[in-house]
């Protein structure tokens, strides 16, 4: 007995060791990973829309597998697969023994028996012959598929893997190919088409065998009817619709956002965008017929960005305009994201910061005259001059030296890290690198950092008067363009001070307020349709690239025109090229609002009329501005003199040389010579002091001014094209117009002047000095450095 026993426990030992094995052969059978196949790249518009999409690997449209599968389908799949799909383990033992029947009496295979469970094991298997063996192994998976994934994550990796003719895996990339549109919008006739794709992918392809396809379809349909899946009326309706013919090209509305991501991260995964369809097709079509005008003159890309101000997502994306796959003129390079020469994009950043730094006021007059910085000389677009100019004059209207002379006072260093505060991280050299020239396109920016950071100035003016005065951290932020990567700026914490006040921000945008417009948009403001936007362009050196930005307390938009190799095109400019395509796609967004006035940050300051400057005691004309708390402490108005007059006011005199009893006293608005040269040419009311009585001397007003070369500048000679030594052109600014000057170089002399005072001035390598004298005696001198030819 004992030995039966320990008999028994042994083969129960044995048969319990060999279940436990089984189980864990059983348990462990299934991969962690059903499907490794490469997946398309597809991109979606912010409501699900397809925007794009790539092809995978190995040359298959196969998308990733979807979060849910179509009831419409389901009841075609289930109805033509496996009716008990819902009811079944993974295997049905009644549909194997029906198969078996039917492949004896036709004495070949024509039926598997399979679920769609199985069908599944099967897909993930690829390459295994279809046999009785492998069948077993297959009803063994499906039995452990059913153990630990839901009846829908099933349908779900069918619907994703089944094959539904040539290169098309998976059913959304089906609907796409063949219906031009999501699954979810797929009617019940063609969700029956597709449910019977997968079971002859082969024979039965949309384009050949339509009668087989239709039978096929029709067949479904009835039987869905019969089950009462779908009414007599719906199956009528769905067996009369056309089958589709050859496979459609995917949607590509945005085609270097779906590359970007294709690049960025590789085929496997889907992206939700923050993109909307409906606006991204309207912006196509402008930036179609902007790009057919650009393309006249020989402007071959053009790029566009829209962005929704609050949150930052980018509602519309042009990379680059034209025939996305011509190669010629470098159409898929996606210009959004390249970094361009920034030509006068970053003025209002500069005039920002320096009335946030208490550098200035936006009234006060800049000095627009020749000038000359270590043989950087910049010209203004119109090669005129001004003599001086409003600082948000300067702005208004893109003058190039009085940004120059502003970023002198800044600084270059100083703005350079400003800038960096800001967002921009294409300026990768030191500020010596670029110079003063930074202001002028000396550096280079892409469309999409310039609109991160537009936008964010325009989100800190809205959150700072919609929150009583505060800034927050997450205010300042490039654009958003996944959705599950938005920016929340609640959750942002506030700031003290942000990178620039509200106020400045204001005031600049005001100024960009009166940019003037294209030709055809200068009246704009008569119009009731029209909207305030804040804009800016840019031109950068040779008409290479033609910029502006718009923003309103809504919507951005960015717009960049130009050739992406870089060649010029002569009228490639930001208000001609550029601006009319930005307008254009305003006038395609909602209706916009203004900014309001950030009214405790802003303080009224008394100023002088003329100069712009905060008043001062001799300033005879006075006006009020609101400009933010650092202007309090700018400097007073340092034009407006004191001057001593003789009694007929014909001439300047002194205590030295006429009694005080016979001196009149009259505040003057003097500029200094330079300026004035060019200033009393622009403006018929300016003054010209008298000239100083003979006998009388007055040492507080210079009468000349040098305007070339510049003390201390260092010249190189060039060398003409006959390969003699070239020459300098020096020039001499004087306050009277019939004043004659004597030039002098090193104690010899060259010649005199007069009216306009250039005299041509030959000199060898090292240290020389320039003196000219008028005929008044009045003298002035600059030391300078020829460096040779």
């Amino acid at each position: 007995m004992k030995a039966v026993l320990e008999s028994y426990l042994k083969r129960y030992t044995v048969y319990l060791a060999l279940s436990g094995i089984l189980a864990v052969l059983f348990w462990h059978a299934l991969p962690t990973t059903l499907f490794k196949d490469p997946l398309s790249t597809v991109v979606y518009d912010r409501d699900g829309n397809l925007l794009g999409a790539r092809i995978a690997g190995d040359g298959q449209w196969r998308f990733p597998a979807p979060d849910s599968v179509p009831f419409k389908f389901v009841r075609a799949i289930t109805t033509f697969e496996d009716q008990y799909f819902f009811r079944h383990p993974g295997i049905n033992p009644l549909s194997i023994g029906r198969a078996m029947m039917q492949n004896i009496r036709a004495g070949e295979i024509i039926s598997g028996g399979s679920t769609l469970t199985m069908q599944v094991v099967r897909l993930s298997r690829k390459g295994t012959e279809r046999t009785l063996f492998q069948k077993m192994i297959e009803s063994v998976l499906a039995v452990r598929i059913e153990l630990t994934h839901s009846k829908t994550d099933i349908l779900i990796s069918y619907a994703a893997n089944a094959p539904f003719g040539g290169n098309v895996v998976g059913l959304e990339a089906a609907s796409w190919r063949y219906f031009g549109t999501a699954p979810e919008n797929l009617t019940y006739g063609e969700c029956a088409l597709l449910a019977v794709l997968p079971n002859a992918p082969s024979l039965i392809h949309p384009g050949r065998n339509r009668d087989l396809l239709k039978q096929k379809r029709d067949m479904l349909l009835n039987r869905m009817r019969e089950k009462n899946l779908i009414d007599s009326l719906t199956c009528i309706l769905a067996c009369t619709e056309p089958l589709p013919g050859a496979p459609l090209p995917l949607p590509d509305l945005a085609p270097h956002v779906t590359d970007m991501f294709l690049k960025t991260n590789g085929s496997a995964r889907r992206y939700e965008t923050t993109l909307s369809s409906a606006l991204q097709v309207r912006v196509n079509e402008i930036t179609d017929i902007h790009h057919i005008r650009l393309s006249e003159n020989q402007v071959h890309n053009l790029s566009c960005l829209v962005m929704e101000v609050e949150s930052g997502n980018v509602l519309a994306y042009v990379g680059n305009k034209g025939g996305y796959n011509e190669r010629e003129h470098g159409n898929s390079v996606d210009v959004v994201r390249a970094p361009r020469s920034t030509g006068s994009i970053l003025k209002p950043l500069l005039f920002a910061g320096m009335l946030d730094r208490g550098l200035m006021l936006p009234s006060a007059l800049v000095p627009d005259v020749p000038v000359r910085y270590s043989g950087f000389a910049p010209k203004n677009y119109n090669r005129d001059y001004e003599g001086a100019v409003p600082a948000f004059q300067a702005l208004e209207r893109s003058l190039n030296i009085p940004s120059v002379i502003i970023l002198k006072r800044f600084g270059t260093d100083p703005f350079l890290r400003f800038l960096k505060k800001l967002g921009f991280t294409t300026f990768a050299y030191p500020s010596e690198h670029y110079g003063l020239s930074l202001i002028l396109g000396g550096a280079e920016a892409s469309l999409w950092e310039l609109s991160g950071v537009y936008g964010s100035l325009a989100r800190i003016l809205n959150h700072y008067t919609d929150s009583d005065g505060n800034y927050f951290s997450s205010d300042l932020h490039m654009p958003v363009i996944l959705k599950n990567n938005r920016v929340v700026n609640a959750s942002g914490h506030p700031l003290e001070q942000g990178p620039v006040s509200a106020g400045s921000i204001y005031i600049t945008f005001e100024s960009l307020l009166k940019v003037n417009r294209p030709d055809e948009l200068s009246m704009w403001y008569l119009l009731n349709s029209s909207r305030p936007v804040a804009w800016k362009t840019g031109t950068s050196f040779g008409f290479r690239d033609a910029w502006a930005v718009g923003v309103t307390p809504e919507y951005l938009v960015a717009v960049w025109a130009g050739n992406a190799d870089g060649e010029g095109r002569t009228g490639l400019t930001g208000l001609m090229a550029a601006a009319p395509v930005m307008f254009d796609l305003f006038n395609a967004l909602p209706v916009t609002s203004w900014f309001d006035e950030p009214l405790d940050e802003l303080v009224t300051v008394k100023i002088c009329k003329r100069s712009g400057y905060l008043a001062g005691p001799y300033c005879t004309e006075t006006d009020s501005i609101k400009t933010v708390r650092p202007g309090i402490s700018t400097s007073v108005c340092p034009y407006h003199r004191m001057v001593h007059l003789s009694a007929d006011r014909q001439y300047r005199v002194g205590s030295d040389c006429v009694p005080v009893t016979e001196i009149v006293n009259e505040a003057w608005f003097v500029l200094p010579p330079l300026m004035e040269y060019y200033y009393k040419r622009k403006d018929p009311l300016y003054r010209s002091l008298p000239p100083v009585k003979i006998g009388c001397r007055d040492d507080l007003m210079d009468e000349m001014e040098i305007v070339y070369p510049e003390q201390g500048s260092r010249i190189l000679i060039p060398v003409e094209l006959d390969g003699s030594t070239g020459k300098i052109i020096s020039e001499v600014a004087h306050r009277s117009r019939k004043a004659k000057l004597f030039w002098h170089i090193d104690n010899r002399y060259l010649g005199m002047t007069t009216g306009v005072h250039q005299l041509a001035v030959y000199a060898e390598a090292g240290e020389h000095t320039l003196t000219v004298v008028d005929d008044r005696g009045n003298t002035q001198s600059v030391r300078f450095s020829i460096l040779g030819r």
